[in-house]
């Protein structure tokens, strides 16, 4: 949960000890890893430390996570207590598989590296003890993951407690953050890469970002763009912006064309990639102030 920024519970729902979610899971944790049961045909899948970083060496991403447990905000202190010490652990063990496949040639990319997961919840204590220990262990850079709280500020205060605590001179990566006003506040208080799902899921339902629009958002299956020859946003280099219309792209879009997905997809993902060239630009410019309100002006 919170790994989708936009995703915050309220305030006043009830903390919970263990699995709050009713019905039968489709998921078993042991110390060992994480057992799956298979929706198509009820078979077990299992995960461990040592096989996720397998599977992602087998991937040749240039940057991959160790496998953690990502809490909820509504899980109790124990339980959060217990997935963090868990993850701790399967950190030293997928660091450890990572380093016996390094030199191993038969994987596609020779510069992968490897990040930890600072996890903790939204619980001070345990965020600055995660800060510590992952912070300690041997990784390329360092993610913050979990459950960042019940609201933006909870967010926020979760990054206070965690950042300062990691190695400088390393990336520190925040999971499942694209907000825009998020961005810019974990970049002012130290954070240098991030992603998340939004781009697409958004895009499923047919909304592409716009700088200047509400939230920097519009939706292309609204009527006003059934004739609106214009691209996405004339400013965008992305292939979409340079080679479709509005309404070309609404037509797929209520046609339930798959092609719409793809083309949605690569506008947001540039258009979040331009605003990090913006952000890098204004730091090195140092005006990273006042390229935050000119989006806040905006949207």
């Amino acid at each position: 949960m919170g790994k989708v920024a936009s995703i915050f519970p309220g305030e006043d729902r009830p903390r919970q000890p263990g699995n709050y979610k009713q019905g039968k899971s489709l998921v078993r944790l042991t110390e060992e890893g994480v057992h799956f049961r298979s929706i198509i045909d009820g078979s077990d899948r299992f995960f461990s430390p040592e096989s996720v970083i397998e599977l992602e060496r087998k991937l040749g991403a240039d940057i991959i996570l160790v496998l953690d447990e990502c809490t909820s905000p509504l899980h109790d202190y124990a339980y959060t207590k217990n997935a963090m010490e868990r993850t701790h652990r399967w950190a030293e063990r997928a660091l450890a598989a990572f380093a016996r496949l390094q030199n191993d040639s038969s994987f596609p990319n020779p510069h992968q590296r490897l990040f930890g997961i600072v996890q903790g919840g939204a619980y001070e204590d345990l965020r600055t003890e995660s800060a510590r220990v992952i912070g300690g262990m041997n990784f390329s850079g360092f993610a913050i993951g979990g459950s960042l709280g019940k609201s933006k500020a909870d967010m926020y205060r979760v990054l206070d407690w965690t950042i300062p605590l990691l190695p400088e001179l390393k990336p520190r990566h925040l999971l499942g953050i694209a907000e825009i006003e998020d961005i810019f506040a974990a970049v002012r208080r130290g954070i240098d890469t991030f992603d998340c799902a939004a781009p697409t899921r958004i895009a499923r339902n047919g909304t592409v970002f716009v700088k200047g629009a509400p939230r920097h958002r519009i939706n292309l299956r609204n009527a006003r763009f059934r004739d609106d020859p214009r691209p996405i946003d004339p400013t965008c280099d992305c292939f979409t912006c340079r080679h479709h219309s509005r309404a070309y792209l609404r037509h797929l879009c209520r046609a339930g064309e798959l092609s719409f997905y793809r083309l949605a997809t690569i506008h947001n993902l540039r258009f979040l990639t331009r605003l990090l060239e913006e952000i890098r630009a204004a730091i090195a410019a140092d005006r990273l102030a006042e390229l935050e309100e000119e989006w806040k002006a905006g949207g």
